[in-house]
């Protein structure tokens, strides 16, 4: 093996186990603890390190979010779509997935919220371009107008992370149980519905 590849190897190694020193103290001690020098004792890096692979803590937080966040790292391949409605509930009930087991991805989403530098911006921007990408299959695939797609897919994404960023504060949502796989599979159903209505509507 080549030297530059052993070294870029060691170093997405030691990147990788930085980032989950992140996930590690964010669950075990709580968002407030993140920090280069709480990061670095974990990680069993030096801090020049850190600062040298990510910049700073934001950066650092940032990556974080872009290798976990859902719709930044979803695959679109509409060759491979052969099921229009069957691949819409899936995708919808993967995001449930994600947001519900990861309670670390929800925390920093909280984050993300307040914060607005270049590294944020960039996974804003990919997202807006997977987003974007993946209306564009299926507004060819049902002969839909993107305007339309892009609503109905804003409105089930976004109500989906709201409900679960809003899981630990607030459990009951409209009488549902957002702590509970009953609730969720309510809403999920519900989803489906929103699905199968919709391209019902295509078929007149």
């Amino acid at each position: 093996m080549k030297k530059e590849n052993i070294v870029l190897k060691d170093r997405e190694t030691t990147e990788k186990r930085i980032l989950d020193a992140v996930g590690y103290i964010i669950l075990e001690e709580g968002f407030e603890k993140i920090g280069v020098n709480a990061v670095a004792q974990r990680a069993a890096v030096s801090k020049m390190l850190i600062y040298r692979y990510f910049g700073g803590v934001e950066e650092l937080i940032a990556r974080y979010i872009f290798q976990k966040d859902y719709w930044i790292n979803i695959s679109i391949e509409s060759d491979k779509i052969q099921d229009v409605n069957k691949f819409l509930k899936t995708i919808f009930r993967k995001q449930i997935l994600l947001l519900r087991e990861d309670i670390i991805i929800k925390r920093l989403y909280r984050w993300e919220l307040s914060i607005n530098n270049s590294m944020i911006n960039e996974i804003r921007a990919k997202r807006e371009s997977n987003g974007c990408q993946l209306v564009d299959i299926i507004s060819k695939l049902t002969k839909s107008t993107s305007k339309e797609v892009a609503s109905l897919a804003s409105i089930i994404s976004a109500s989906i992370s709201y409900m679960a960023l809003l899981e630990e504060l607030n459990p009951i949502y409209n009488g549902i149980d957002l702590q509970s796989n009953a609730g969720w599979e309510q809403i999920a159903e519900g989803i489906d519905l929103i699905v199968d209505l919709w391209l019902k509507s295509k078929e007149k």
